[in-house]
């Protein structure tokens, strides 16, 4: 049987001698397939493989009234499958607030005051002394934050120099700059072909290795492309 890969905006398994900790993150109620499925499905794959206790939790992020927030098992017949569900706005922020790797998901918690409390898990980033831990929930606090907050109180509240430090804010990063050449080489590549022809694969592989900064100054050069000894010559002078 070919099993299709499960798809979720952020799981996390933590596996111990004897119990496996699936954590799944949700930003939206309503998925596809619907949750309590993909839960279900995830306990089969995971016990097949293991054969050991299971806890399963589901963690919505954002504030909704839709229903699909409040289902904690799936039903069919002869089948019932339960996990935990945590909403993060009904938790009390006070637990979160005690250890520094919760400070992320504290932004999200129950508040009579949603700025101080933004203020309050600021204040205590601010306040960690290991480097690396600090770098690295400098980047988590004001992501998970960036759900329920202005973007121009959490820059005036977190230290950006923190941030950029970051291994994890260097990941994001390199992978923005990532899409942003995939996104140029593709546009690049669609001009190219009206003009020129075919692209060969030799060249073809040339273009796909250009950085970003080439991609963009191709797709300006190539307005005067009409035969591909153009593309050639340019991309012999790039290598010059």
């Amino acid at each position: 049987m070919n099993l299709e890969p499960v798809r979720a905006d952020s799981v996390t398994f933590l596996q111990t001698a004897n119990q496996i900790l699936h954590l799944e993150f949700q930003t939206l109620a309503a998925s596809t397939p619907p949750l309590p499925l993909r839960m279900l499905d995830y306990w089969v794959r995971l016990y097949r493989q293991y054969n050991c206790d299971i806890e399963q939790v589901v963690i919505f992020l954002k504030p909704t009234t839709s229903e699909a927030v409040f289902v904690e098992q799936f039903t069919a017949r002869n089948t019932s499958h339960r996990y935990r569900v945590i909403r993060m706005w009904e938790q009390d922020p006070e637990p979160l607030l005690a250890y520094s790797g919760l400070l992320p998901l504290a932004t999200l918690a129950r508040t009579d005051s949603a700025q101080s409390l933004l203020e309050q898990v600021a204040a205590q980033v601010s306040m960690i002394e290991e480097t690396a831990t600090k770098q690295s929930i400098s980047v988590c606090t004001p992501l998970l934050a960036g759900l329920l907050f202005d973007q121009e109180l959490i820059r005036q509240l977190f230290r950006r120099e923190d941030m950029r430090e970051s291994v994890i804010y260097q990941e994001i990063l390199q992978e923005g700059r990532e899409e942003g050449r995939q996104s140029e080489l593709r546009l690049v590549m669609r001009q190219l072909t009206p003009r020129i022809g075919t692209i060969t694969p030799e060249l073809q592989f040339q273009i796909q290795e250009l950085s970003l900064a080439q991609l963009e100054d191709l797709g300006e050069a190539l307005l005067d492309f009409t035969t591909e000894a153009d593309l050639i010559n340019w991309l012999n002078r790039l290598g010059s």
